[in-house]
C-alpha cells in the first residue's frame, strides 16, 4: 500500500530498516557460496566477489547502525533460498527491458554458473527510473529494486530524525579499511544523527545496492583504500565483469543428492552449525553483546562452505 508522509510511522520506518538488515545477511551466504565453488582462489571472479562480500559485511553493518539509532535492535534470522524468491524484492516490477540480459536466474544456494550470477546482477541491478517521485510502501516487498527501497528508506528516515539517538549498540569494524569516511556509527541524535544515518545510506548505495549513478565510479570517499583490487567499481558493475567475461572460472563439481553419503551430509550439518552460530553472534553484537571469538566463528563459516564445495556438496544455512 502506498502510503503518504503523513501515514509513514517509526513503525513502518523500523520494519523497513529490518527489512534492510535481512537483505544485506541474505546476500552473504548467496555470493559467499559463489566464491568459495571457484577453485582457484587467485581468479579474478573469486576476488571480484570477495570485495562484494566483504562489503556486504559492511553494509549489514550499517544497516544494523541506523535501526540501533531508530530504537530497533534487529533479529538476524536464518535466511531461505528457494526457486527465484529473493526477499523483499520483486524484479517483475522493474523495467522488462532492464532484466531480460539477466534472464533465467535463480535465488538457490549453488555455484558460480550463469543463473547465479544473474542474480547476483539482478540484485544489484540499478534503479532506472530514477525521475519519478520517490515512494513508501507499507511493505517492503511492494519495491522492484534494492535501488528504490533504498531511496524509499532514506525518504522515511527524513521523516523521523527526531527519533534518532546516536551512540546506541553501534558497531565499527571496517573503519581501517574506509580511511577517507568520517564516520560509520551513528554518534549523534536528532538532525545531526539523521545526517549520519544519510551518510550511511550514501555508503551503501554508491558502494551498489541499485544506485543509479550521476559518475560511473564510486566517489573516494565511499571507497575501500586497503584491499579492494577494484575499489571504484560498484556491485552491478563487479559482477556485470564476471557476466560479460564469456568463461566463468572452474568451480567444484557437485554431486547429485542422492548420491550424498552420511559423511556428506555432516559436512552440511556443520556448514550449518556453524552458520548458525554466526547468526547468533551477530544478533548479540548488534544488540550490544560481545560474543566470543566471533572473529573465529566468522572465519569457520568460510572454511565450511569451502569444504563442503571440495567434497561436492552445496552448503546449508537454513
Amino acid at each position: 500500500m502506498l502510503l503518504s508522509a503523513q501515514e509513514w510511522t517509526i513503525d513502518h520506518l523500523r520494519q523497513h530498516l529490518q527489512d534492510a538488515v535481512a537483505l544485506e545477511f541474505w546476500t552473504i551466504p548467496f555470493y559467499m557460496s559463489a566464491m568459495y565453488s571457484i577453485e582457484d582462489k587467485s581468479s579474478e571472479a573469486y576476488q571480484l566477489i570477495r570485495t562484494v562480500v566483504n562489503q556486504e559485511m559492511l553494509h549489514l553493518q550499517c544497516a544494523a547502525n541506523m535501526a540501533n539509532a531508530y530504537g530497533l535492535s534487529p533479529k538476524i534470522d536464518a535466511p531461505i533460498y528457494e526457486g527465484t524468491s529473493i526477499p523483499f524484492l520483486d524484479f517483475r516490477l522493474d523495467p522488462p527491458e532492464a532484466i531480460k540480459p539477466y534472464l533465467p536466474y535463480t535465488a538457490e544456494i549453488g555455484p558460480l554458473d550463469e543463473k547465479h550470477i544473474n542474480a547476483m546482477c539482478l540484485i544489484e541491478i540499478p534503479e532506472y527510473d530514477t525521475k519519478n517521485e520517490v515512494q513508501l510502501y507499507s511493505h517492503t516487498e511492494e519495491y522492484g529494486s534494492i535501488g528504490a527501497f533504498y531511496a524509499a528508506l532514506r525518504l522515511g528516515a527524513s521523516y523521523l530524525k527526531e527519533y534518532v539517538h546516536g551512540g546506541v549498540n553501534q558497531i565499527d569494524f571496517f573503519s581501517s579499511f574506509y580511511r577517507n569516511m568520517p564516520e560509520m556509527r551513528i554518534t549523534n541524535s536528532g538532525k545531526s544523527g539523521h545526517d549520519q544515518v544519510d551518510l550511511l545510506i550514501d555508503l551503501i548505495t554508491e558502494q551498489g545496492e541499485g544506485q543509479n549513478k550521476l559518475e560511473e565510479t564510486i566517489p573516494p570517499v565511499y571507497q575501500n583504500t586497503a584491499d579492494d583490487t577494484h575499489p571504484d567499481e560498484d556491485h552491478f558493475a563487479k559482477f556485470n565483469q564476471i557476466k560479460q567475461a564469456g568463461d566463468f572460472p572452474k568451480t567444484f563439481p557437485v554431486k547429485s543428492p542422492s548420491d550424498y553419503t552420511k559423511e556428506d551430509h555432516e559436512l552440511q550439518n556443520i556448514a550449518l552449525e556453524q552458520f548458525t552460530a554466526l547468526r547468533k553472534a551477530l544478533e548479540a553484537l548488534f544488540s550490544g553483546q560481545n560474543p566470543d571469538q566471533f572473529f573465529v566463528i566468522m572465519a569457520s563459516v568460510g572454511a565450511a562452505i569451502r569444504n563442503c564445495w571440495e567434497h561436492g556438496v552445496v552448503p546449508k544455512f537454513s
